[in-house]
């Protein structure tokens, strides 16, 4: 739905793709909204992670392809609104994130070999959902968006990597 009714053409059309080409790459949080509009909404009531369109919030730059939105659906919040379920999301989060460990490292090079010096290590347990939420929220887990009409990359939950242990009920340090 978003490609085909908010995709603006892709900077390759016509070259390196078919001039009919379209492209649909957003990375979007809860913080606030970006360049094109977008936002994820949590709805804490109807338990969803929502995807949020507000074209007042579109950089003048985009004013071409705020047009062509126009021109398509017109403005007014996405319709039907995509969104994520808590139930489906916390579940396959859970499963994937369920427990852990959070290790960095330094790393040095000598002589063509790679040495590691581990400097901090974390046990990350418990996943917390609502940690999820909040981390959503707060932007510091993105949601990237990369379509385009030849091939789509899928949606992706992102996250910086230093607020990993916000998703857990027990963090212990192990060094």
């Amino acid at each position: 739905m978003l490609l085909p009714k908010y995709g603006w053409p892709h900077e390759e059309a016509g070259k390196l793709y078919p001039k009919s080409e379209m492209s649909f790459r957003q990375t979007i949080h809860g913080q606030s909204r970006s360049d094109r509009g977008f936002k994820v909404v949590i709805d804490r009531k109807q338990k969803k992670v929502l995807i949020s369109f507000v074209e007042k919030s579109v950089d003048p730059r985009h004013r071409g392809w705020l047009e062509l939105v126009k021109k398509r659906v017109g403005f007014g919040e996405l319709n039907p609104q995509p969104y994520w379920g808590f139930d489906d999301l916390e579940h396959k989060a859970g499963t994937k994130l369920l427990n852990t460990f959070y290790v960095q490292a330094e790393v040095k090079n000598e002589r063509g070999k790679e040495y590691y010096k581990y400097s901090k290590v974390m046990m990350l347990q418990k996943f917390s959902f609502d940690g999820f939420l909040k981390a959503l929220e707060q932007g510091k887990i993105l949601v990237d968006f990369d379509a385009r009409t030849g091939h789509n990359h899928g949606t992706k939950f992102r996250m910086r990597q230093d607020c990993l242990p916000m998703l857990y009920k027990k963090v212990t340090k192990v060094l």
